[in-house]
């Protein structure tokens, strides 16, 4: 029976597919192709995807649009009529709902938008009467982006190159569910990434800047999506604040994943520009080092804060002693378990004068190797 059992899996793994450890007959994953098309859209650029391997659906983030596949690539749903900026994606295995960062720069509001995806099953439903998405409201973005830092009286806005915004906030985007830093049987929770603009006139942006929060009591926030008049339901204070010294990035983590393979964070960036550090585009939290206090280094005032740890491996720079990897994951990175990842590749095409963006989720491995630890499979 087990040469069988054996020779079955290899002949699956020769078609290019995972197949996922069986378990219980009504929650065995589906085999992972190697490609998932999420579609040509008329909307903004690819920005996060996730998944439900247990059931077989697919998500895509388009800026201002939410795309719901089967692992075919047919569209099952979607979900329209975001005027803010919907970014990086995760699907919460405990509540079988879809997390993604919601931008509203301009009202100076920053949520995380909560899809109930099983309701999503019909293409363009309004984001704020079809019922399928609420929101919660993160004070503590809010309070960072709106800082005035030099003390003039005045809020610049959605500006990068001025003093204000406190480490260089200019709102969120990577999001994953994982455990507490440092602690990898802790709690889980929802880890929020900081955007930060580029700005090599300051040194007080040279950090990620990432927020856990634990969602147990999340629902007594939730409320519906009401772009006319932004609600301000949401935690009073995170269960905790964490910074990573990597060097200045270009509107900070873009997709952040909890990667239980690793055992650490791994986070994709558009790269920075500052020409005192190497501007790697891939990072990763080392998961089994606990958060230590200390300096956060370039503030105008003295300040200590939790420090997070780069994990060892890949490319090393002397000067700065920043850790990193080349590797091109900020459109949307999954950790699939086993050391298998989905990852978003990026593109465009035309159809009768419309320019329209579209999205291939590629399956990699992992391997470690420098300057790119993943190699693409199939």
């Amino acid at each position: 029976m087990r040469k069988v059992l054996t020779f079955a899996l290899a002949a699956t793994a020769s078609l290019g597919l995972i197949t996922p450890p069986a378990v219980a007959d009504d929650r065995r994953p589906r085999e992972l192709p190697n490609e998932i098309y999420g579609g040509a859209w008329a909307s903004g650029h690819v920005q996060g995807i996730a998944i439900d391997q247990r059931k077989g659906y697919m998500y895509f983030s388009f800026t201002n649009l939410l795309v719901k596949t089967d692992l075919k690539g047919n569209p099952v749903g979607s979900v329209t009529g975001f005027t803010g900026h919907l970014g990086d994606l995760d699907f919460n295995t405990r509540d079988g709902r879809v997390y993604g960062s919601l931008e509203y720069k301009a009202q100076e509001s920053f949520y995380i938008a909560i899809f109930d995806v099983d309701r999503i099953t019909s293409m363009n439903m309004d984001a704020q009467t079809s019922d399928v998405v609420s929101t919660v409201y993160l004070k503590e973005v809010v309070s960072d982006y709106v800082a005035d830092m030099n003390g003039d009286g005045t809020f610049d806005g959605n500006v990068g190159n001025t003093p204000d915004h406190r480490y260089g906030c200019s709102g969120i985007d990577g999001v994953s569910f994982g455990p507490e830093f440092g602690n990898k049987h802790g709690k889980q929770r929802l880890t929020v990434a900081y955007g930060v603009y580029a700005n090599t006139t300051r040194s007080d942006n040279d950090h990620q800047v990432l927020l856990q929060y634990d969602i147990d009591t999340w629902k007594t926030y939730e409320k519906p999506l009401t772009e006319s008049a932004p609600h301000k339901s949401g935690p009073q204070r995170v269960d905790g604040k964490y910074f990573l010294y990597t060097g200045n990035t270009t509107y900070g983590v873009q997709n952040l994943q909890y990667d239980e393979y690793t055992g650490n964070w791994m986070m994709a960036v558009y790269k920075g520009t500052k020409p005192q550090f190497p501007n790697y585009s891939f990072f990763m939290v080392n998961g089994a080092t606990r958060p230590k206090k200390g300096d956060i280094v370039g503030q105008p005032r003295p300040e200590r804060g939790e420090l997070l740890t780069l994990a060892p491996g890949g490319l090393q720079d002397a000067g700065s002693g920043v850790r990193g990897w080349e590797f091109t994951g900020e459109y949307g990175l999954i950790s699939l378990g086993g050391g298998r990842y989905y990852v978003s590749r990026a593109g465009t095409v035309e159809e009768n004068g419309v320019t329209k963006q579209t999205s291939h989720a590629q399956l990699y491995r992992w391997t470690g190797q420098a300057p790119t630890p993943f190699e693409k499979l199939g």
